[in-house]
C-alpha cells in the first residue's frame, strides 16, 4: 500500500511539473485570467483584494515573459508565474467562500 501511494504521488508530481513550451504559456495564462475573473466575481474584501492584485501582477509578468521570450527558460518562467497567479486567485476564492 505504501509503495502504491508513493508511486501515485510521484506520478502526480510528474504530471504537474510538465516541460514548458511556447504552446503552454497561453493556456496557463488563460487559466490564470479565468481564475482572477472568478475571484473578482465573488465577494471581494480587504483580505482578498491584495491576493487578487498579486495574481494580476503575476499574470502580467507571465504574459510579458511569454511575449518577449528568447529561450525555453523564459517560457518556463512564464508558466510558473501564471501558475502562481492561479494559486493567489484560488486562495482569494477560498477566502470569499460562504
Amino acid at each position: 500500500m505504501r509503495l502504491a501511494r508513493g508511486w501515485l504521488t510521484a506520478m502526480v508530481v510528474l504530471a504537474l511539473v510538465t516541460p514548458a513550451s511556447a504552446f503552454m504559456c497561453p493556456l496557463v495564462i488563460k487559466q490564470a485570467d479565468d481564475a482572477i475573473q472568478k475571484a473578482e466575481a465573488g465577494k471581494v474584501t480587504a483580505e482578498t483584494r491584495p491576493l487578487i492584485d498579486e495574481a494580476k501582477k503575476q499574470v502580467g509578468e507571465a504574459r510579458a515573459l511569454h511575449e518577449n521570450a528568447k529561450a525555453r527558460r523564459d517560457h518556463a518562467d512564464a508558466v510558473r508565474k501564471a501558475r502562481v497567479a492561479i494559486a493567489y486567485a484560488e486562495e482569494a476564492i477560498l477566502l470569499e467562500g460562504p
